[in-house]
């Protein structure tokens, strides 16, 4: 049987790209030769000696932007496209290079994801247009990914809690669900016949027969929801592709955006976002409160860290008042894979306490807490 464990030397190999090289640091007395040597020196530019600026790391990245072009193609050309993806997040971080992504050459190097893409959105204002095109073409690559992963499986278990939810009492032949119609029936069971006597129908409309449902999605953007925003604006074109939900997609920071009518393209409303500044949910909140119509069909999603710069009691009293019209009423502390962020504890548990629990929720998970909010059926809340 052949051992899967690797050799000393290999252990050895590992050990000193983890390390480093610096003298007397590593110990291992292993050297390195021909790419080994290379991907040394591409992680020693970024994790090399020093506690401050770039010029103080080891090798270094410099300050320009055609060298850490360079570096950010060697990079994918060394490591897998998750590990790239790590060390380019830490780049911006470590050694602030994040006006280097203004740079056209820059952009066309790095591995795009949506990281990557919060951080564009947060330097959109002082863009150059020379970099502009260039930024929503990688942009443009994410967000086609993600609705490529997350549209098929939203439309169809949306479709199915659609057609649940419209049941109707006196359906015509074709739109009777048997199944729910027996069970509701099974009492009145004559057993000398074998059968059951259906006194109630229960049917469900059809999706396809016009708005079912309005959904209203109410986004901070402040900068620790950049992934959030990203993922909710591919969220919000993929059910205002749904003839059957209305849906209204409305951003805000101290102030308040309406993007509706750029859903048909969500590269658009993130351009139309600006991370950072202030969070006043009291004030969005107000004008998504003004929109509704239908409140007993409709479900207000709201995407934040609940750090509230506006009124705090009239935030709660808009929550309650929301609930008590019929809306479904849904607080999401994050949409993103990363978890919960930061964020205000008090006004979570003033939330629950109205009976709107506020939760992290993945991009995979969305479609069954939409789901649920549908139907009126508990939330698929994760464990902590």
């Amino acid at each position: 049987m052949t051992s899967t464990q690797p050799s000393t030397d290999e252990r050895l190999r590992r050990w000193r790209l983890v390390l480093g090289g610096e003298p007397g640091a590593e110990g291992t007395g292993r050297a390195l030769t021909g790419q080994d040597a290379a991907m040394d020196g591409a992680l020693a530019a970024l994790y090399g000696r020093g506690k401050g600026t770039a010029k103080d790391r080891g090798a270094g990245l410099g300050a320009s932007a055609p060298s850490v072009a360079r570096w950010l193609g060697d990079i994918r050309g060394y490591f897998p496209s998750s590990v790239v993806q790590i060390m380019q997040r830490d780049a911006i971080e470590r050694l602030g290079l994040a006006t280097l992504l203004l740079e056209p050459e820059m952009l066309e190097a790095v591995e795009a994801d949506v990281h990557l893409v919060g951080t564009l959105l947060s330097l959109n204002k002082a863009m150059p247009e020379t970099t502009r095109e260039t930024a929503r073409a990688v942009v443009r690559k994410v967000v086609a990914d993600l609705e490529k992963r997350l549209a098929t499986r939203t439309r169809a278990t949306l479709t199915g809690a659609l057609d649940r939810s419209t049941r109707i009492s006196r359906p015509r032949h074709r739109d009777i669900d048997w199944d729910r119609t027996i069970r509701a029936n099974l009492k009145n069971y004559l057993p000398e016949h074998g059968t059951v006597v259906p006194e109630r129908l229960i049917g469900h409309g059809r999706a396809a027969r016009g708005v079912k449902k309005d959904v209203v999605l109410c986004i901070d953007q402040s900068g620790s929801m950049a992934a959030s925003v990203v993922y909710a604006s591919v969220f919000g074109a993929v059910l205002a592709s749904m003839r059957s939900i209305a849906t209204r997609l409305v951003v805000f920071d101290t102030a308040v955006v309406d993007l509706t009518d750029q859903l048909d393209d969500p590269v658009d409303v993130l351009f139309g976002t600006q991370l950072g500044g202030g969070t006043d949910i009291n004030r969005a909140l107000a004008y998504c409160q003004s929109q509704i119509t239908r409140p007993a069909d409709t479900v207000v999603v709201l995407i934040s860290d609940l750090y509230e710069g506006g009124i705090r009691d009239e935030m709660l009293k808009r929550v309650a008042a929301m609930k008590a019209s019929g809306v479904q009423f849904v607080a999401l502390l994050a949409l993103s894979d990363e978890g919960a962020p930061a964020y205000d504890r008090e006004h979570a548990a003033a939330l629950a306490a109205l009976g709107a629990p506020a939760f992290a929720c993945t991009p995979d998970l969305f479609p069954e807490v939409m789901a649920a909010a549908i139907e009126r059926r508990p939330l698929p809340i994760p464990q902590a």
